[in-house]
């Protein structure tokens, strides 16, 4: 299973919730309806048709389609309790940072005569609050998945296999082949 570190940076902030978003399809299509003001906003957002949001919030369907489920859970998620999201991006990108757990092939770029070959590592390593900051901010400017990978290998760079620029100075890494990676806040 192939994570990405957009989803996961969105279940690390989901893990600060100090309550539990709606369950119900009836619930969450209420509370969507409100939060984007009105059926019309609500039904373009989970590209269904207005008269089927209605139904929902009337309780006249009650069990979406999967595809439908996912879309409308990942949507409400999206928007609840944002003070308390904002809160925990402030605290990863002032003071806590994040941990990051991947499974990956590392390569590197190193002095001649070392050994550079790629290979598979599990690794668990805390970042810095600067790295936190980056990853939230490129999140938020629409940054791609390469482009939060590279945010990612650049502070499992400094931190891990430079061990906080205190040595391997020039050392290149590349984070290629990504198993699995998790971010906790």
């Amino acid at each position: 299973m192939v994570d990405s570190i957009g989803d996961s940076l969105d279940h690390a902030l989901e893990s600060a919730f100090t309550r539990r978003p709606p369950q119900s399809a009836q619930a969450q299509m209420k509370y969507l309806v409100k939060q984007l003001k009105g059926t019309k906003a609500a039904a373009h957002a989970l590209g269904i048709s207005q008269r089927t949001v209605e139904r929902y919030v009337a309780g006249k369907l009650k069990r979406p389609r999967q595809d439908l489920r996912g879309r409308l859970e990942r949507e409400v998620k999206k928007r609840w309790q944002p003070q308390v999201r904002a809160k925990a991006k402030k605290r990863a990108a002032s003071t806590g940072g994040l941990v990051v757990s991947t499974r990956a092939r590392f390569g590197f770029t190193a002095a001649p005569g070392t050994t550079d070959d790629a290979r598979i590592r599990d690794i668990t390593q805390a970042l810095p609050p600067e790295f936190a900051d980056r990853l939230f901010t490129a999140r938020e400017q629409g940054a791609t998945e390469q482009q939060l990978q590279q945010i990612a290998v650049d502070g499992l760079a400094q931190m891990y296999f430079r061990a906080n620029n205190s040595r391997a100075h020039g050392l290149g890494v590349e984070f290629t082949d990504v198993e699995h990676i998790e971010i906790e806040l």
